[in-house]
Parts: C-alpha cells; sequence; structure tokens
C-alpha cells in the first residue's frame, strides 16, 4: 500500500495527537516510596469463620465488646467454630499466626454474650503477651511469625 504525503501527514498528526493526550498531565502519580513497607491496609478486622447460630452471636457480641474497648486497635484476628454434637461449639480465635484462645461454648445461647465479654480480656492479654515477647527475643533463625 502506497502512502501519500497527505494521507501520511494525517497517521503522523493521529498518532502525534494521541501520544499528547497520554501525556496531559493529570493528577500526580502517588509515590510509592511514601507508604512504610509494613503498611496494611487490612489491619484490625476481625474474621468470621462461625457456621451456626450460636457461633455467630459469639462472634457479634466478641466484636462488638472488642470494637467498644478498642476502638483503635490493628490486629487482625479470625474467629473460628467447629460445631460438635458432644460438647457445644469449639472455638478458636487466631492472631498474629497463633492461637490466642480456644475454648468450647455451652448449647445455651444465653451464655454467649457474657462468654465474648471475659473472651476479649483473655484475647487482649494473650495478644499483648505475644507481641512482648516479639519485641524482647531476638533469634537470626526464626522470623517473628515463627517465635
Amino acid at each position: 500500500m502506497r502512502f501519500t504525503g497527505l494521507r501520511l501527514g494525517i497517521i503522523i498528526a493521529a498518532l502525534l495527537g494521541a501520544a499528547a493526550i497520554a501525556q496531559e498531565p493529570g493528577p500526580s502519580p502517588r509515590n510509592l516510596d511514601e507508604g512504610r513497607i509494613n503498611s496494611d491496609p487490612l489491619k484490625g478486622l476481625i474474621i468470621n469463620r462461625t457456621v451456626t447460630v450460636m457461633g455467630w452471636d459469639f462472634y457479634s457480641n466478641f466484636t462488638q465488646v472488642w470494637q467498644a474497648l478498642y476502638p483503635d486497635s490493628q490486629d487482625t484476628m479470625t474467629v473460628i467454630e467447629r460445631p460438635t454434637a458432644q460438647f457445644g461449639s469449639e472455638i478458636w480465635i487466631n492472631a498474629l499466626g497463633q492461637t490466642v484462645f480456644h475454648t468450647f461454648l455451652s448449647p445455651a445461647r444465653s451464655r454467649a454474650k457474657d462468654q465474648s465479654r471475659e473472651v476479649v480480656q483473655a484475647v487482649r492479654e494473650n495478644i499483648d503477651i505475644i507481641n512482648a515477647q516479639r519485641k524482647f527475643i531476638q533469634n537470626a533463625d526464626l522470623g517473628p511469625e515463627e517465635m
């Protein structure tokens, strides 16, 4: 295919115009060096992995009490439930890569609110202990999540 001077000029002008549009000043790109390497936008989540109504009651009461007592908490936790026929429900709370609390919930749903208040204090204490151990125990062979 043969291009005449006029066609070639139109093609070049179109390409230059597209390049100019692409390079128009807009909002400045965010500097990736601004953020901290440890900044995690998902800190402070309490993830629900319960499967029964009783587990949901425990989870919702636990999160309400936790957020009331520690509104600025950056601890990410997972509440895990395994229902059992013999013992009610088995509950784990994991944080910092470890199980910070483990218990069995009685089948009486009315106790879920009282139990969740007691669990909040125990979880907070265990998280504080783990954080203190990570600060004071340094081992070149182990990473922070392995302590």
